[in-house]
């Protein structure tokens, strides 16, 4: 039997973004670093949030809910944006992300899909 996934969408950007942190060209995307960042349960549910739960078009770390240290959390989200996977960018002390969809998608169709997908209740 078919699986839905659900479906998510790139929100449009709003002008005057600040420039994006340091992170890996679209080209020098890897899908072992990439599934390697991902196989972690957490990172894998903030880019499902991401996917699926955006209200903006980028967001910062308090949105997702997590209770976890704030050293914690800068890990998990370092470990993302050096894989690849989001965009981060600073916003005074704060810093946002939203998942680069257009740059994995055209490296690895259909990973976001799977990720969009994943059940994190599932046993």
């Amino acid at each position: 039997m078919p699986t839905t996934v659900p479906a998510f969408r790139d929100l449009p950007a709003p002008a005057g973004l600040p420039e994006p942190l340091p992170e890996p060209a679209a080209e020098d995307l890897r899908l072992e670093k990439v599934l390697g960042a991902l196989s972690d349960p957490l990172r894998l549910r903030i880019v499902r949030t991401l996917l699926l739960e955006r209200e903006e078009f980028d967001h910062p770390c308090g949105w997702f809910g997590l209770d976890r240290p704030k050293s914690s959390l800068t890990h998990h989200f370092r470990a993302l944006r050096e894989a690849g996977i989001i965009r981060q960018r600073q916003y005074g002390l704060e810093r946002r992300s939203h998942v680069r969809t257009e740059d994995l998608e055209s490296r690895f169709p259909g990973l976001l899909n799977l990720v969009a997908a994943w059940d994190p209740d599932a046993p």
